[in-house]
């Protein structure tokens, strides 16, 4: 109280409401992988802001296989392939902030570990899972591009995320069961902190269209026969002319080289589909090109789809082919007609075939990014103790392999380790579902489901929060009771929105601090301060039993 020596009237506010508990955000992920710009981290709203900051994914390459009608001599697209190797990998991080987004994902984090330069390395994301350790508002970890590691890589990424979810005790790793093989999955992962992480199977197959840039579009040319095409030439002589011809797939160009005069200069005659060369005699590649471009420059002057170059240096004679007309050699269409952006002005209708080949290429992706945005907008919508199945998935074909009830047996329950593996499936009528809410404990009674874990995830960090401003007060009976009222009217709140099981709030939680009750004279002298708190968390209802019998009749 203060001392007051000046006559006069005085205000004095005295606090009669104890301090209250301020609820954390539940489901706040952060993602780890590789970006167009980087590295760094972030915190982000929308996709827009991601672009900005990091930019866009990475183009893919893809090649285009075109075919050649042999009656019309147009192409048409008969195959498109992405050109992906394990030097070049597909980076995911892009596509799989924006499933998050569609899923109805919000704040997030992104910590960019590299550019796309690179190949990804495990000690990238274990650079990247330090920096995370620093901040605190992060709620999950999903690690995006690691399923590009190699396979024991990843799973030794895996359980370090793990255990900073154990170490932090404020966070909650999604997990994806690489390639799909959920045996090794199972043998690599451990037996450590699983109660912290959860895995879904199998990937998806997104509405996501794959990124490109038309200059990295190959378009190949693929005749369906030799009578298709529209091309032929031959060489005359050695290292003297070729002749060539394009025209209709039907056409049978010939030549004929006449000797003639060989002091005269090159005659060159095109009637129909025969070219007729005069005074070749003795004459050098070189000279005689020299001539026919001449020739062909004169407007005057049809070649009517004939053509010539020289051979190898030019140097030698051309050959005349005795008054007889020789046939040109069909050639098959061009392996390569070169990209889809120089073929825009040139093969308008094979330009706009491959753009909407292109539309139809679709992003997989492994499901974690797709379940952060659903543990948002369930956590959003019904709270964290709601489990985050039996909801829909957007932006999702389906998955890349259906999972049978018989099965699911095995990944839900894992007699041997108790590693539970939730899966996504497929339902008439329904769509895409998430069918499973189990942590990697899924023989642990205690924190066998997802949404026991997160609900206590969140508690224990809100009151630990709220509780600070005990610190260094008196350890006395006025603290403890102010702190035990703060907790239990937050304890209430969740009861009263059906967080906690029980009929009355007595029965569903409670909150003890004392002397004698949880504290002994020795900790109070050694300045502890010990609150006990209890909570019965509601669980899913993950088996319904229907039981029928026949009633007979009474009457």
């Amino acid at each position: 109280m203060p001392t007051y020596k000046t006559p006069g009237v005085y205000v004095e506010e005295i606090s009669t409401l104890p301090p209250s508990v301020a609820e954390v955000s539940t489901a706040i992920p952060a993602f780890i992988g590789y970006t167009a710009k980087g590295p760094k981290i972030a915190r982000i709203n929308t996709l827009l802001e991601y672009e900005t900051l990091f930019g866009k994914a990475k183009p893919a390459g893809f090649k285009v296989q075109t075919t050649v009608d042999a009656t019309t001599g147009l192409k048409t697209v008969s195959a498109v392939t992405q050109l992906a190797a394990a030097t070049d990998p597909t980076f995911l991080m892009h596509y799989a902030v924006s499933h998050f987004f569609k899923n109805g994902g919000g704040s997030c984090y992104i910590v960019s570990i590299g550019d796309y330069s690179g190949l990804p390395a495990k000690v990238d994301f274990e650079a990247g899972l330090a920096l995370l350790e620093k901040e605190d508002e992060p709620t999950l970890i999903v690690l995006t591009d690691a399923v590009n590691l190699l396979t024991d890589d990843y799973y030794s990424v895996c359980q370090q995320s793990l255990a900073q979810c154990k170490k932090l005790g404020d966070r909650f790793a999604i997990l994806d069961v690489l390639g799909g093989d959920v045996d090794a999955f199972r043998n690599k992962i451990g037996t450590n902190d699983l109660k912290y992480g959860a895995s879904y199977y199998p990937y998806l197959q997104t509405t996501l269209n794959v990124q490109y840039e038309e200059s990295g579009i190959e378009i190949e040319g693929q005749a369906t026969s030799v009578s298709a095409t529209s091309n032929w030439e031959s060489p005359f002589g050695t290292n003297a002319i070729v002749v060539e011809f394009s025209g209709a797939a039907s056409a049978s160009p010939k030549v004929k080289i006449i000797a003639g005069d060989a002091a005269s200069p090159v005659e060159f005659t095109v009637a129909g589909e025969l070219l007729t060369i005069r005074n070749a005699s003795t004459k050098t590649g070189q000279v005689v090109n020299t001539g026919w471009d001449a020739w062909a420059a004169d407007a005057s002057n049809e070649a009517a789809g004939f053509d010539m170059n020289v051979s190898g240096d030019g140097s030698g004679e051309v050959p005349h082919t005795s008054n007889a007309s020789v046939d040109l050699t069909p050639q098959a269409a061009s392996s390569s007609a070169g990209t889809l952006s120089s073929i825009q002005s040139t093969e308008t209708a094979l330009y706009n075939q491959v753009k909407i080949a292109m539309s139809k290429q679709r992003v997989t992706l492994p499901p974690s990014a797709a379940m952060a945005g659903t543990y948002a907008r369930v956590d959003r919508e019904r709270g964290v103790w709601k489990a985050p199945a039996n909801v829909s998935l957007s932006a999702v074909i389906g998955p890349v392999s259906k999972v049978t009830h018989e099965e699911q047996e095995g990944l839900n329950v894992d007699p041997t380790a108790g590693k539970s593996i939730n899966a996504i499936r497929q339902f008439a009528g329904k769509g895409t579902l998430v069918w499973g809410a189990r942590t990697l404990a899924g023989n642990d009674n205690e924190w066998r489901y997802v949404p026991v874990r997160r609900l206590f995830n969140m508690i224990e960090e809100s009151t630990q929060k709220a509780t600070a401003f005990a610190v260094f007060e008196p350890n006395d009976a006025t603290t403890w009771l102010k702190v035990k009222a703060m907790i239990e009217s937050y304890l209430y709140g969740l009861w009263e929105q059906g967080a906690l099981a029980g009929p009355t709030a007595e029965s569903a939680y409670f909150v003890n601090v004392g002397l004698g009750k949880t504290m002994t004279t020795q900790d109070v002298l050694e300045g502890r301060m010990i609150v006990e708190i209890g909570v019965a968390a509601v669980r899913p209802a993950e088996f319904i039993v229907l039981r029928f019998t026949h009633k007979l009749q009474e009457a």
